[in-house]
Order: C-alpha cells, then sequence, then structure tokens
C-alpha cells in the first residue's frame, strides 16, 4: 500500500466515523419531537457523508451509472417528500422499509453472482451474510408491500387467515433453512439460490396477511428492524463498516420500538405476529362483546356551548383524524379554546394511527405545541379533573373493555381513560368498530356524548359555532 493509498483509506475510516457518529446523535435526537427534525437533518448529512466516501472506496470503478442512480433517485426522493401528505406517511415509511430491504438483498445477490461465476472466493462467513441479506431483505421486501397495501387499503386491513397457515409458514421456513445450507456447504447452485430467494419474497407475504389493521405500529417497526439488519449483513457481505453500523443502529431501534409497541397494547410480539388479531372470522363474536344500551348524539351547536363553558379540554387524536386529514382543523379549534382562556392539551397514546409516532407527525404539521403532546402516562391521571375529553377517530385505544372486561379481546391492553372526564364527546362516522373489530363500551356511558360526521366537517362546525357563542 502506497501512502496515497494509505491516506485515502484513512480518509474514507474517518468519514465512516464522523458519519456514524451522526448517525447515532440523530437516532438521540428523534427521541423527543421538539428535537426530531434537527435530528433527521443530522442522520441526513451522516448518510451524504458516507455516500461520497464510499464513492472514493477502491471498489467504485465507474460512475457514470452511479450518477444517474443518485439523480434518478434524488428526484424521487423530492418528489416523495413534497407531496406526499402526512396522513399517509405511514404508507411511505412502509415502501421505504421494503426499499431497504430489497436494496440488500440485490447487492447480495449480486455478490452471489460475482461468487457463481468465479470472480469471487467468498469464506463461509460471507456466504452466510449473503445468504442472511438475501432472505431478510427479500423478507423485508414483499412484507413491506403487503403492509402498504394494507395501509392503502389496496386489500383488507384484516388479518387474513386460511387453514393450516402456520403449518404452511413452517414448511418454507424450512425449506429456506435446507437451501441456506445446500447453499453455503456446496458449491455454487444458481437453482437452488433461486428457489431460495423466491421462499423469502413468498414469506413475506405470508408473515404479513395474517397481521390486522390494529396491530400496524408493531409491523411497521419490525419491519424497520428488518431492514437494518439486512442492511447490516450487507455490510458484513461488502466490508463496508459504515453500512455495518448503520445497519446494526436500525435494527437495534427498530426493535426497541417494536417492545415499546408491544407493551403499549400489553401483547407479546409472538402474540402480534401469529395470533391474527382481528381476523374476519372473528369478528361477528368480537363485535357486540360487551357493549350494550343507547348512544345520546349531540350536535356541532351543543359541542360548541359545553366546550366555551369548559375550562379544561383534552384532545384525543385517532386514525379516524388521520383519514379526514382535519390535522389543521384540531389546531383552529384549540386557538379558538385557548383564546378563551380554556386549557387544551393533547393525549397520545403509543399506537394511535398507523405507525409509531403518526399523531405526532400529524400535529406537527399543524404546528401543534410540543409542550401541549401529552404521553399516556403523563396525562392519564388528569382526565378525572377535565371538563371535556374529545375524542376525535380514536376507538380502541380509549375502549374502557379494556380495563373492565376480562372476556374481550383487547383486555390488559393500557388504555387513555377518557371515560373518567366529565364529559366526553366522540367525533366518528358511524358505530362501525375499530380495527380490533370490536364495540366501544365508552360510546354508550352516561358521560358520552356521539358527534357523527366526517372529522374535518365537524371540526369546521364547531370553530364556526364557537365564534359565535358569547365570551
Amino acid at each position: 500500500m502506497n501512502a496515497d493509498t494509505g491516506a485515502l483509506k484513512a480518509l474514507i475510516d474517518v468519514a465512516y466515523l464522523v458519519a456514524a457518529t451522526l448517525f447515532i446523535f440523530g437516532i438521540k435526537r428523534l427521541a423527543s419531537p421538539a428535537t426530531a427534525r434537527s435530528g433527521n437533518v443530522l442522520g441526513a448529512v451522516g448518510m451524504l457523508i458516507a455516500v461520497l466516501a464510499t464513492l472514493l472506496d477502491r471498489e467504485i470503478v465507474g460512475f457514470s451509472a452511479i450518477l444517474g442512480g443518485l439523480v434518478v433517485g434524488g428526484a424521487i426522493g423530492v418528489a416523495m417528500a413534497r407531496l406526499v401528505k402526512m396522513t399517509a406517511m405511514p404508507q411511505m415509511v412502509a415502501v421505504l422499509n421494503g426499499f431497504g430491504g430489497g436494496a440488500s438483498a440485490l447487492v447480495a445477490i449480486d455478490e452471489y453472482l460475482r461468487y457463481a461465476n468465479g470472480a469471487i472466493t467468498p469464506g463461509v462467513d460471507v456466504k452466510v451474510t449473503i445468504i442472511l441479506s438475501v432472505v431478510i431483505g427479500a423478507v423485508t421486501l414483499t412484507g413491506s408491500m403487503i403492509a402498504f397495501a394494507k395501509l392503502q387499503e389496496l386489500m383488507t386491513g384484516r388479518a387474513v387467515t386460511y387453514p393450516l397457515q402456520k403449518t404452511g409458514n413452517a414448511l418454507i421456513f424450512l425449506g429456506i433453512v435446507a437451501l441456506s445450507v445446500i447453499t453455503v456447504a456446496g458449491e455454487p447452485n444458481a437453482t437452488a439460490f433461486g428457489v431460495l430467494t423466491l421462499l423469502a419474497l413468498i414469506l413475506g407475504v405470508l408473515l404479513v396477511i395474517p397481521i390486522g389493521g390494529a396491530d400496524m405500529p408493531v409491523v411497521i417497526s419490525l419491519l424497520n428492524s428488518y431492514s437494518g439488519v439486512a442492511a447490516a449483513a450487507t455490510g458484513f457481505v461488502l466490508y463496508n463498516y459504515v453500512l455495518i453500523v448503520a445497519g446494526a443502529l436500525v435494527g437495534a431501534s427498530g426493535i426497541i420500538l417494536t417492545q415499546i409497541m408491544c407493551k403499549a397494547m400489553s401483547r407479546s410480539l409472538t402474540n402480534v405476529v401469529f395470533g391474527a388479531f382481528g381476523a374476519e372470522q372473528e369478528g361477528g363474536a368480537a363485535a357486540t362483546a360487551g357493549a350494550s344500551g343507547q348512544v345520546q348524539e349531540i350536535t356541532a351547536e351543543d359541542t360548541a356551548i359545553l366546550l366555551s363553558y369548559a375550562s379544561s379540554v383534552i384532545i384525543v387524536p385517532g386514525y379516524g383524524l388521520a383519514v379526514a386529514q382535519a390535522q389543521h382543523q384540531v389546531r383552529d379549534l384549540a386557538n379558538e379554546l385557548e383564546a378563551r382562556g380554556i386549557s387544551v392539551r393533547y393525549a397520545i397514546h403509543p399506537v394511535a394511527g398507523r405507525m409509531p409516532g403518526h399523531m405526532n407527525v400529524l400535529l406537527a404539521e399543524a404546528n401543534v405545541p410540543y409542550d401541549r403532546l401529552y404521553e399516556m402516562e403523563r396525562i392519564n391521571s388528569d382526565f378525572a379533573r377535565t371538563d371535556v375529553a374529545l375524542v376525535i377517530g380514536a376507538n380502541d385505544v380509549v375502549n374502557p373493555a379494556a380495563r373492565s372486561n376480562p372476556n374481550s379481546p383487547i383486555y390488559g391492553m393500557p388504555i387513555l381513560d377518557v371515560d373518567k372526564a366529565r364529559t366526553v364527546i366522540v367525533l366518528k362516522r358511524s358505530m362501525n368498530p375499530g380495527f380490533a373489530g370490536i364495540e366501544n363500551e365508552l360510546f354508550y356511558q352516561e358521560n358520552t356524548r356521539m358527534l357523527f360526521g366526517d372529522a374535518r366537517k365537524s371540526l369546521e362546525a364547531l370553530v364556526q359555532e364557537l365564534k359565535g357563542v358569547a365570551v
């Protein structure tokens, strides 16, 4: 190694170290809504440094295709950032997870083809990481596409089950293991490798279709973890340190977030992945369990009067808020209430929406102050001292059956204690059950009033009615 080559390698190593450090600090700052934007910037700068350093690597033999890829990929990224609405963020996250897994799989496939053509002679360790990268990356790709289809309502959001489902998945997994051993232990075998890749793609589909919409936050974070593990495995294949570090960070943070989501639902990861919660065949029995009585409707005019006489209001956003794209109207209502001296706060359940932090993202887009957002543990004790709890599109995360009904499928899941407020106003399109497929006992309580209609239109009407109520 001459002096110039040594200096270049040292420069690349330093650049990778700086990039890894920025990744770590970026993830740290993503932990709070107040610092999340700067954390995102740190991560993006770190990735830019990593990409530039990789372009200086000795393995790069031509830049025309790379430059073309950067231009096309950059244009797609800018378009997605500008055009995709915040309400569609879960779908975009699912797609990006899939892209990450697919990219890792493609790189590993290329390395295997080089091995099969005699261009390289990898050791057993590299062969193993090639297999891991292909299998995990392929599962992530197709699993993420199914998650996207569920979130985009291109297919049913409920769990899809069929006879011998788990047995079939187990057989496919055993087939992948067997083909992996053949691929690692034997000579290059394009047929075995191709079947292995195909089975991994199929397994990704079959693992996600039995997961219902209520568990989507867990699925999103789990697939994010998978994409990181696939990237880390690819880093070992390419001997790329920054890819190993970045992949390990994403994999570890993703699995930690997955466990947090499971804890928020008081369920194990195994139950989420294999429990088929919310399956069609279970919906009929579960839908009526534990809920009875007559709902009490309320008009926008009466709701406005009720709110105008309140001293404290807690707003509970849910997935219905995202569907109605009503985050700006929520902010307008809060402004009107605060102008009257009424305390307004937002209660955020960890699994509200369809990805971790979904409600925080929507409210941030509407410029809701960060200090108004309260996690469930911080605000639950305050509902008993609150005049009005305004539930907008939330369902399962405010269902008292989780506390009171041992026969309920969601029994034991921590919920927001909105039912303890003096008055509960629920904005909802209809009495249809939520993603868990069960009726909500909250809707039938004496202190609950239902304001039916599109959340966005209902909030706009509330703001107009409030303006007409004398202070």
